[in-house]
């Protein structure tokens, strides 16, 4: 099955849902807007997905205080299938039909997968409460929102890995979404849109699809750049301390090196 015909599901399904989670969105955007679709693909072909996914050798593994998980933009190196929905989510009537949810004018997927692509969270593997950088690579665009597709089949609560979102900060307490199989998660990202994941606790594999949709304006009007700027979970003093050091040391090579000291690797590199 091709993009289109994935696109087309897609699009149907978020159509038929309209009304009822664009009512979810914006009941809860004044902090973090997000909405949720559950068995967003035919069953079959989300199982598909899961099946075709590459194992954690295949991937880069990103492991600090911050965080521990695999990502990997180059989809070339993977099955076809896995660049096929991620593509699909960029369809120009899908990225349309998201924006009229979340009331976005200008609202444009990216093809480069900058930060997007996919993920897998192993055990042990987490993500700390963390506000996602504000712009594109050439700091043209506002990244606005974050869509999150995940596709581990019957994926439980108590397995851990799923998404916890701070709309009262890192000091209240989160939001649970969990990462259930087939569910789109579509969450809106400004620089008060705190969200993390807890850690994995089962010996399988939390398999997401993700891409960021950027604007041409931010969310919030009083917004204003940053870097990924990460904290600890509430009561994780020293976290906190080291975190908060960090963010502050890369926000002033930010000021200094516009465009950051290098290049983020996390693109899709496709041949001319």
């Amino acid at each position: 099955m091709g993009k289109q015909d994935i696109a087309t599901l897609i699009y149907a399904k978020l159509k038929s849902h309209q009304q009822e989670i664009k009512a979810i969105y914006e009941a809860s955007k004044e902090n973090i807007g997000y909405f949720y679709v559950d068995d967003l693909l035919p069953t079959e072909l989300a199982k598909r997905c899961y099946e075709v996914f590459p194992s954690t050798s295949e991937m880069r593994c990103l492991k600090s205080i911050r965080e521990y998980k695999y990502i990997s933009a180059q989809m070339d190196q993977h099955h076809k299938l896995l660049e096929e929905v991620i593509y699909a989510f960029q369809d120009k009537k899908i990225v349309q039909l998201i924006g009229e949810i979340c009331g976005i004018d200008s609202l444009y997927a990216d093809e480069s997968l900058y930060a997007g692509g996919i993920s897998l969270m192993a055990k042990d593997n987490f993500l700390h409460p963390h506000l996602d950088n504000s712009h594109d690579a050439d700091r043209e665009r506002w990244r606005v929102l974050n869509l999150l597709y995940y596709v581990s089949p019957d994926w439980q609560k108590e397995h851990g890995g799923h998404l916890e979102l701070w709309p009262n900060g890192p000091k209240k307490a989160p939001v649970l979404v969990e990462s259930k199989f087939n569910r789109l998660v579509v969450m809106a990202t400004h620089h008060k849109s705190w969200h993390s994941v807890n850690k994995v606790t089962t010996d399988r594999n939390r398999c997401c699809i993700s891409n960021y949709y950027f604007s041409d304006e931010a969310l919030m009007p009083n917004d204003s750049f940053h870097v990924t700027t990460y904290k600890g979970r509430p009561k994780d003093t020293f976290t906190n301390i080291i975190l908060s050091l960090d963010a502050k040391l890369r926000m002033l090579l930010r000021k200094v090196f516009k465009k950051g000291i290098r290049k983020n690797p996390h693109v899709y590199k496709k041949d001319s």
